[in-house]
């Protein structure tokens, strides 16, 4: 019962990082970053509110690379989940 117990549980987790939805870098916390973007961890997701915060939205996804600790091949693998909303105002 245990280990069915544990399936179920790694099931749920995984199919929770696979489904993760897009996400608004410009509107979004730092936990709702973290949690929507692969290898974007608690300390870069800070660091993306931290830069917004300091320097305005983003204009562009490509934006993120100015975030340090953010490389081309981060931006890469969240291209289709990184969402910019026209008209924010942070």
């Amino acid at each position: 019962m245990f280990k069915i117990s544990l399936l179920f549980i790694g099931a749920f987790l995984f199919t929770q990082t696979l489904f993760a939805s897009p996400v608004d870098i410009n509107t979004a916390n730092a936990d709702e970053i973290a949690k929507s973007l692969k290898g974007i961890g608690p300390g870069k997701a800070a660091a993306i509110v931290a830069f917004r915060t300091e320097n305005g939205p983003f204009e562009i996804a490509e934006d993120l690379v100015k975030v340090k600790g953010i490389g081309e091949k981060t931006l890469e693998k969240n291209m289709d989940d990184i969402l910019i909303v026209s008209g924010n105002n942070q």
